[in-house]
């Protein structure tokens, strides 16, 4: 996430300041913002803006992102969704998971998406803002074809028809659940127009008779979702976005799976993966992210031969010189020296907006800064690189917090790092653990079977 010194904008608003501190001070990544931050991506930018603008312009990309734990995936890939969003893309983050969004199952994924989409103007779920301003998009297109207001309805269907002719020949249900949802607004009925709305984004258990008035039947299937997919991405083209970006995060979960739900998930990737290859999804940059482990494990990657070979890249180089147009690139994560780094950015975005920034920044001034990433570093078994989340929580909320609200708080006095077993992630424990000589018993280690 970060390697040297931030080169922020002169003028930050309260608002981005706020969200930003706000989730360090949570321990979460920032949902936005984090242009603030991102120190040491620059040699990512060039490659893949490149591939931002190609499918822009009607290409389509997969990209696979490796990193241990704490260097910065999630961040990485939040960065990634900010640039696109400002090319004008639709975005969507989604956590692979067993129980609620499990790889194999593409028609719940596609639910996800939609739940999860965003754009610039609005935030999730923009399914509905996206399909309005499509059709008006084919109201405007047939107005300016010459359409009276008596001819309109008609014309939006022919252009309706058009758009989706490549969509209708795999999913016809597509176009259909739009025609339902349209008649259904003209009827003036709301309840039935977001029925059909919900049942068009995968949501399962829709009224029997919001799916007879719109014409549809059943529910959507893994091979469905394929087509649904394709449809989002022409109707989010035709309503003026340029693509659409969407994350495939914590793909690595799909190792602790049954093996029998595992080979399913691999298989549904290496499918994904050919899909974006077939240029069957114009517009589309796909991410996914994982461990090493994942990608190299016989639990992961590996088990699947035709997927090791799509995903195959090579990193025995010195990791300076990784290809970033290369299928899969990798994050180097922290170093002490990066950390730092981090840490005092954060120090100078908070002190920006502090009651007294030059206090801020003598108090905790970069030695301190530096003192304190050692300290947690060494709280987690000297793992720098899995240190971050909490670094920069006891950054801001401990420390930065408590000299911007007490005048006479000096954290070289009066403040001693704790680090209590509830507040951190399983591998941030399992690491504590074993600096402190806390005993792990049999039920605390993860098995891969």
């Amino acid at each position: 996430m970060s390697t040297t010194g931030s080169q922020r904008p002169a003028q930050v608003s309260a608002a981005r300041r706020r969200t930003v501190i706000d989730a360090l001070r949570r321990g979460a990544v920032p949902e936005s913002g984090l242009d603030l931050l991102a120190t040491g991506l620059d040699r990512f930018e060039a490659a893949l803006d490149a591939e931002l603008d190609a499918v822009a312009s009607g290409g389509s990309v997969f990209k696979a992102v490796r990193g241990e734990y704490g260097s910065g995936k999630t961040f990485f890939t939040r960065w990634l969704g900010e640039r696109a969003k400002r090319r004008n893309f639709a975005v969507a983050e989604i956590q692979i998971s067993e129980n609620e969004t499990p790889l194999h199952k593409l028609e719940t994924v596609y639910r996800r998406l939609t739940e999860r989409l965003t754009t610039s103007s609005f935030p999730p779920s923009a399914l509905r803002p996206v399909v309005d301003a499509w059709f008006y998009a084919l109201e405007e297109d047939a107005l300016a074809s010459g359409a009276t207001e008596e001819e309109l309805p008609g014309e939006v269907e022919k252009l309706l028809v058009a758009r989706l002719a490549e969509v209708s020949r795999h999913a016809p249900s597509f176009a259909t659940a739009l025609r339902g949802y349209r008649a259904a607004l003209a009827n003036g009925d709301e309840a039935t127009a977001a029925a059909v709305l919900a049942w068009l984004g995968g949501q399962p258990h829709v009224a029997a008779s919001a799916r007879r008035a719109a014409g549809v039947r059943g529910d959507l299937d893994h091979f469905g979702a394929l087509g649904f997919l394709q449809g989002l991405l022409t109707v989010l083209r035709d309503s003026g976005h340029t693509g659409l970006f969407v994350v495939l995060d914590e793909v690595e979960t799909l190792q602790r799976v049954r093996s029998d739900a595992r080979d399913k998930a691999l298989n549904a990737l290496r499918q994904l993966i050919d899909e974006v290859h077939s240029g069957r999804f114009p517009g589309l940059y796909l991410v996914i992210t994982g461990t090493p482990a994942f990608y190299d494990g016989q639990q992961g990657v590996r088990r699947l031969a035709p997927l090791a070979q799509r995903l195959a890249t090579d990193f025995t180089t010195d990791p300076r010189f990784d290809n970033p147009r290369a299928v899969q690139i990798r994050l180097p994560g922290f170093t002490e020296e990066s950390l730092v780094g981090l840490g005092v950015t954060i120090r100078d975005l908070y002190a920006d907006a502090a009651t007294s920034p030059e206090r801020v920044r003598t108090v905790v001034d970069d030695a301190y800064v530096a003192d304190l990433a050692r300290a947690v570093g060494g709280a987690l078994g000297g793992k720098v690189g899995v240190a971050p989340r909490l670094f920069l929580k006891k950054l801001v909320g401990d420390v930065l917090d408590r000299v911007d609200q007490f005048d006479d708080f000096d954290p070289r006095q009066h403040y001693k790092l704790t680090v209590a077993s509830s507040e951190l992630t399983d591998v941030e424990r399992n690491l504590s653990a074993t600096v402190t000589g806390g005993s792990v018993s049999a039920d605390d280690i993860d098995l891969e079977l």
